[in-house]
């Protein structure tokens, strides 16, 4: 019994033990799996803020995009990855809470295969045209859609993506029929409105932030409450043809299930520190986004109750996964 009590501390030392591991971590790079395309709000925020978390930490993120699906691979590959704090994921509310209410049969459960790390920021969102087109505000768009129903597309970053939501929400408000044009990203659709191939659709401001100060695009009206001290002259979609409309969505951090507790507050203390410093916070309300922050329960308990707020409105609705 003695010589077990004297073993004990030289065991704590061995390498590979949980003792040293606790101390080293970070001991080498971190990769976060986004589910999303890059430029993409979530990805542009993830690349702020893990910067500023790799210089506080003094090892290196590696961001790797995964879409597709609507975020189903890339979120399935953090599900299933090793549970040691090495790979997280930089998710946004539609792979959180969207599509696992609009699939059938899903390979991961966001409550059971993931610890919740941080919620980081929200998104503010906009109702983006083509330049070309004769829309100058929602309520254009609105009155165009009921004159020729179903003859104007919209791109969406896939089936379940929060713009899908936010466009079928817009037109079943607003009782107009649009079409559904999916590509595998949010970017790739903001950027087939810029080339006119698709007149309008909704995108998260981190994404198109951008093309509407280049002039790229048209920023038709805002889905927030009250205007956006970035773009003081774009109206809301409230005033400006829905009254009461809004939406936004979130970008928070995940790791696998399982992952230990002390490193889950790790993570969770390294990103409210990223998030509050200065210059990460004015990068990001300059594109569009709301600084957050909230303790590991605290994204749990939003994660459950979006889950069953979607679940209500896509059951209403009639939102299928096309």
């Amino acid at each position: 019994m003695r010589l077990f009590h004297l073993l004990i501390p030289a065991l704590a030392l061995l390498p590979g033990s949980h003792a040293v591991a606790q101390g080293a971590y970070p001991d080498r790079p971190i990769k976060m799996i986004v589910p999303l395309a890059a430029a993409s709000a979530v990805d542009v925020a993830a690349r702020i803020v893990t910067q500023k978390m790799a210089d506080n930490m003094g090892q290196q993120f590696v961001i790797l995009n995964q879409p597709g699906a609507s975020g189903l691979i890339g979120a399935e590959a953090v599900a299933r990855a090793e549970p040691d704090g090495y790979t997280i994921g930089g998710f946004n509310d539609s792979i959180m809470t969207m599509v696992p209410n609009l699939q059938s049969k899903m390979r991961w459960d966001i409550l059971k295969d993931f610890e919740p790390v941080s919620l980081v920021a929200t998104v503010e969102w906009g109702l983006i045209a083509n330049n070309n087109t004769s829309f100058n505000s929602a309520a254009d768009l609105i009155a165009a859609a009921k004159a020729a129903p179903g003859k104007i597309d919209y791109g969406s970053g896939g089936p379940g993506s929060p713009q899908h939501l936010a466009m079928a929400m817009f037109a079943s408000a607003a009782g107009i029929s649009l079409t559904h044009v999916p590509y595998k990203g949010a970017t790739q659709a903001a950027t087939d409105v810029a080339a006119g191939q698709i007149p309008v659709a909704f995108q998260g401001l981190g994404t198109v932030a951008a093309l509407v100060r280049g002039g790229q695009v048209k920023l038709l009206g805002v889905t927030t409450e009250k205007r956006l001290a970035q773009f003081p002259d774009v109206p809301t979609v409230s005033e400006s043809g829905l009254p009461g409309f809004l939406f936004n969505s979130w970008f928070a951090i995940l790791a696998p299930a399982g992952t230990p507790k002390d490193i889950i507050a790790r993570l969770n203390a390294e990103a409210l520190k990223a998030v509050g410093d200065p210059d990460v916070r004015r990068r990001l309300e300059e594109l569009g986004f709301a600084v957050r922050g909230s303790s590991p329960e605290e994204l749990r308990i939003l994660t459950r109750d979006q889950l069953a707020k979607y679940a209500r409105v896509i059951k209403e609705m009639g939102i299928a996964n096309e």
